[in-house]
């Protein structure tokens, strides 16, 4: 063991690295944007989409997993140096994208659509938009909207179809620390959870000796987001999550927030969200023509960026919901919680939410609309996912929810319809293995450019 482990560190300056493979080449799928403009309407650009690296396939040699179900192998991985020294990961073409992990492009390129599971066993998955095949697609959205159609009537209790932006790093970390596949390969993930993935700056996450979880590694990558759209047919919100530091930024420890230090860390783990269920409103967005926004049909989505200037490099002021459905410009529901008002998200929003919901305002605490903005100004990556919850059942989106101190009767805590169980991922993958998302003509441009309903926004509105 002693020779193996000094062999691994003698090697590490050299050849440790996230690598890839040399068995199957990356071919990514083609995604369409629409880049619009008042003067211009929208123009479709053909862009691609990469699969997240923590799907893929990792070996070493003759072909043995480097990970499954229990964690890092043992006799590849007997320390991270090791492990990325001998483990590479393999590259999918467009088959592997469909059959193994069901993603698929159609409609010419302009529909994504994710099935929830594939016959081989994988469950969920989730995707990032590209710019070129090496690089992510970075979007600057302040004073600019971001549209898109979504479908999600197949999304019961449990599952969520997720399109957020998140501050990666443009080239998924390659030539940072130890990673030499890159964006290419889907590298690079972080978030305002500071997850700790598989692989960070180029090395494996390897528990610490003695972990309580042998399959969680001791580092997280800790980066700010904005979530457009966490939805199922029952419930939806948007939310963004500042973070105190530009990211991405690795974290151990405290700065990750993980357990009880979840107030104490780089981000802002619970966001200020706005969830019309939660905010008073029940029958606004759910199943069927009896909600103002039915989800069993097609709605385009419109998030808007507004500046305290209406400026490209003014602060952040205001986050803004619309929908649009058979041809009708849908407001976003007002607040009906005494003590919160307005349909949209400000710094004033938050801080009366947090205070009736008797949350800590971990929002404001890691800077608020400003810090969000700042994020939104450096550029951020656009990631779609379809996933369950392993940990908490999607109870924060869909069901009641309750935190440390809360009780049933505290405001707030209850989030969508759904039965408190209703979310276990044993429950959702055993009934509803089929289902799948769709989110089709994604499009960002400057505010009242990307829908045809744009420019009607001040009359006809319903509430």
């Amino acid at each position: 063991m002693l020779a193996r482990s000094s062999i691994a560190l003698a090697l590490a300056g050299s050849v440790a690295a996230q690598q890839p493979g040399t068995i199957s080449r990356e071919f990514h799928p083609k995604l369409n944007l629409y880049e619009c403009s008042k003067a211009g309407g929208c123009q479709k650009r053909e862009l691609e989409i990469v699969l997240d690296a923590s799907w893929r396939w990792v070996h070493g040699p003759e072909y043995k997993n480097c990970f499954d179900e229990h964690g890092w192998s043992k006799e590849f991985c007997s320390n991270s140096w090791a492990c990325a020294a001998t483990c590479e990961m393999e590259g999918l073409n467009l088959q592997d994208y469909k059959k193994t992990y069901g993603v698929e492009t159609i409609d010419n390129a302009d529909t994504l659509h994710l099935d929830f599971s594939t016959p081989g066993g994988n469950v969920g998955s989730r995707v990032y938009m590209m710019e070129q095949p090496d690089q992510y697609k970075m979007f600057h959205l302040l004073n600019r909207e971001f549209t898109m159609e979504v479908s999600v009537e197949q999304l019961r209790c449990g599952m969520n179809g997720a399109v957020y932006f998140i501050e990666m790093d443009r080239l998924g970390g390659k030539g940072k620390g130890n990673n030499k596949a890159g964006a290419t390969y889907g590298t690079g993930y972080c978030d305002a959870q500071c997850p700790h993935m598989k692989w960070i700056e180029g090395q494996a996450n390897i528990p610490e000796p003695g972990a309580v979880n042998d399959t969680v590694g001791k580092y997280g990558l800790c980066c700010a987001e904005m979530d457009i759209w966490e939805a199922n047919r029952e419930a939806a919100a948007y939310t963004p999550h500042p973070c105190s530091i530009a990211g991405p930024v690795k974290c151990e420890g405290t700065p990750c927030g993980d357990g009880e230090e979840r107030f104490d860390g780089h981000c802002d783990k619970d966001g200020c969200d706005f969830n019309s269920y939660r905010m008073g409103h029940r029958t606004f967005y759910g199943h069927g023509p009896g909600y103002v926004v039915d989800s069993s049909r097609p709605v385009q989505v419109v998030t808007q960026f507004h500046t305290a200037d209406g400026t490209d490099s003014g602060e952040l002021s205001r986050i803004e919901r619309f929908y649009v459905q058979d041809g009708r410009v849908i407001e976003n529901s007002h607040s009906t919680v005494t003590g919160v008002s307005g349909n949209a998200i400000t710094d004033a929003f938050c801080r009366e939410q947090k205070s009736k919901f008797q949350d800590p305002n971990d929002f404001a605490d890691n800077g608020g609309m400003a810090q969000m903005g700042a994020a939104l100004k450096r550029g951020m990556v656009l990631a779609l996912s379809l996933w369950d919850d392993g940990a908490l059942h999607m109870r924060w989106l869909d069901s009641l929810h309750m935190g440390p101190n809360k009780t049933e009767h505290t405001p707030g805590i209850h989030r969508g319809p759904c039965e408190h169980g209703a979310g276990d991922p044993k429950n959702v993958r055993s009934k509803y293995g089929d289902a799948s998302v769709r989110f089709s003509r994604i499009s960002v441009g400057e505010i009242g450019s990307t829908f045809r309903e744009g420019r009607r926004l001040q009359q006809g509105l319903i509430v």
